[in-house]
């Protein structure tokens, strides 16, 4: 089959024959019907390795084959599903109940990272991560939703936020754009914040009550506290960070009211840092959220279904596109999720 690797020594992308996959104990062969490219991919490719690694952990498909350990599930070949992106885990353990990551019993593995990806036609998936699809969610088009789309949807969901209360999101690229649909979803009002006025006016026509600059516009953050209209000195009942800026999570404090929640989403490289004194005396509270465990997923693809949320999505035919597809994200250029379907 036909993978698109990160190639260490060319420092690019490339398009390999691989073998294909068959399914281990507890997995499913997953065809894959789309797959899309997450910031956090870049990561992967700064990794030191040292051979050719099938990149993405973002994807959606058809099941092919199931092992015979997998087969009474209650799924059934053909299956659309989705699932997550973490593979060889108990989904027992008190690390599972956390983050199947920090599995206890096995060496769990991340699709892209030391795990073959999804930027190939097939894919092996832990049967326990998979949920079938709500009809209007086609896999061709719904690879964002996993993980972006989860991610999005638990981050506004644990701001565990009122209707009518104020949520800012700093970073509106293509989770920030979800996170904003779920938001108003929910009834919540939205204050976009980016330095890219074409990502902007996108969250702006998602439903974004107001958006700003903060590059360019010195006086966003009063000016943002100006539209919630709730005195000087109040910001929003919770902001979430889903740029991996530091600027970003500088600005944070001065946006969040007093004793509001500070959602940490996006990853910077080296870490983010925050005012212990601040943080002792409830200044504001700091949480953080992620796809999590797969058992939360049905909840977010019920709503993500019911609400119709759907990602800005530029659609690529071919595996070839990918290079360019992650040179586009490393210069910024990416206003949406970019994602390829395969035919």
């Amino acid at each position: 089959m036909k993978a698109a690797q990160w190639d260490p020594v060319q420092q690019k992308v490339v398009v390999n024959e691989v073998p294909k996959p068959t399914p281990g104990p507890g997995q499913f062969l997953i065809k894959l019907a789309s797959a899309s490219l997450c910031h956090s991919d870049l990561m992967s490719m700064a990794m030191p390795h040292t051979k050719p690694i099938t990149i993405g952990h973002e994807g959606a498909g058809y099941i092919a084959e199931m092992h015979p350990s997998a087969e009474n599930r209650g799924f059934n070949v053909g299956d659309a599903v989705g699932f997550t992106y973490i593979v060889n885990y108990c989904d027992e353990c008190e690390g599972c109940a956390v983050h199947n990551n920090h599995c206890l019993t096995r060496e769990s593995r991340v699709q892209g990272f030391n795990e073959p990806g999804l930027f190939a036609e097939y894919a092996n998936v832990d049967a326990s991560s998979c949920i079938v699809l709500p009809e209007n969610l086609p896999p061709e088009t719904s690879a964002p939703m996993f993980c972006g789309g989860i991610t999005a949807f638990h981050c506004v969901d644990s701001c565990e936020l009122q209707p009518g209360e104020w949520l800012t999101i700093i970073g509106c690229g293509g989770l920030g754009q979800l996170a904003c649909q779920y938001a108003k979803a929910m009834g919540l009002n939205v204050i976009g914040i980016d330095v890219n006025d074409a990502i902007l006016s996108s969250v702006k026509s998602q439903g974004a009550d107001a958006v700003f600059n903060s590059l360019t516009n010195p006086e966003y953050a009063s000016e943002a506290k100006a539209v919630m209209d709730r005195g000087p000195n109040k910001g929003a009942d919770a902001v979430a960070v889903f740029s991996a800026a530091d600027a970003a999570y500088q600005s944070a404090p001065k946006l969040v009211k007093l004793g509001g929640v500070i959602m940490v989403v996006g990853l910077p490289r080296n870490g983010v840092t925050f005012d212990a004194l601040d943080i002792a005396r409830g200044t504001y509270r700091i949480r953080g959220d992620s796809t999590g465990v797969p058992r939360r997923m049905k909840k977010a693809i019920d709503f993500t279904a019911e609400h119709n949320v759907r990602p800005e999505v530029e659609v690529y035919g071919s595996l070839d596109d990918v290079n360019g597809m992650v040179e586009r994200m490393k210069k910024g250029e990416a206003t949406k999720r970019q994602l390829v379907q395969f035919v």
